[in-house]
């Protein structure tokens, strides 16, 4: 079964799981073997959610690192991301990449665009996740920050034209189902899956991306 998320591109979107927040996390963990740890988490005031670090203009309100040691903390056991959930579990989850994969970000109406283009290419994808801050993030082999920008430029494009960024050692994604403030939780634009556990070098999903991008511009 699957649902219909509105955008300049037609998405169909797979239904997504109803696992809560410790719940997902421990999925994680145990069935593909990801790193996770708890982020900040949100706090209704006044009607209002707010993001637990207390920030009022919070950019990433309930959806980043509540602690400087997040990269020492992320764990990839199932039994130590149970215990780190059952103390709040409300947190987001946050995935570490540079570490099982990194991720190359790109603005939504792209990434619907660079889908469309890979199924018609018959390219395998890995997970790829849509935030309600309307970004897409496609999850690839460790190591593409390294190797982005050379494959970038020898497409004919220059990175900093592009509205793409890649993500690797020392940064890290929102995993479904964490919440934005008032603004939605992230999803799966395509889920992980038994199907996906191997996931593409960049190099494969790089032309599709740039010319996406390059189009959105």
């Amino acid at each position: 079964m699957e649902k219909t998320i509105a955008g300049p591109e037609a998405a169909h979107i797979p239904k997504q799981r109803g696992d809560s927040l410790p719940e997902a996390a421990v999925r994680y963990a145990e069935e593909r073997h990801w790193d996770v740890f708890p982020g900040t988490w949100l706090e209704a005031v006044d009607g209002v959610h707010r993001c637990s670090c207390g920030q009022a203009d919070c950019p990433a309100p309930g959806a980043h690192p509540a602690q400087d040691d997040w990269a020492t903390q992320a764990t990839g056991s199932a039994t130590v991301a149970r215990r780190m959930w059952s103390t709040q579990p409300t947190a987001s989850i946050l995935l570490p990449t540079g570490r099982t994969f990194d991720a190359i970000d790109v603005p939504e109406t792209a990434g619907f665009l660079a889908l469309a283009r890979m199924e018609r290419m018959e390219l395998t994808l890995g997970p790829v996740t849509l935030t309600p801050d309307r970004r897409m993030q496609f999850f690839v082999l460790p190591g593409a920050s390294a190797k982005v920008p050379d494959l970038v430029r020898n497409l004919g494009w220059s990175l900093s034209s592009l509205d793409l960024v890649t993500l690797g050692e020392g940064a890290y994604v929102a995993a479904p189902p964490t919440r934005y403030g008032s603004r939605g939780a992230v999803q799966w634009a395509c889920r992980p899956t038994p199907a996906n556990r191997w996931l593409p070098d960049a190099e494969e999903l790089i032309s599709p991306l740039a010319y996406a991008c390059g189009r959105d511009r």
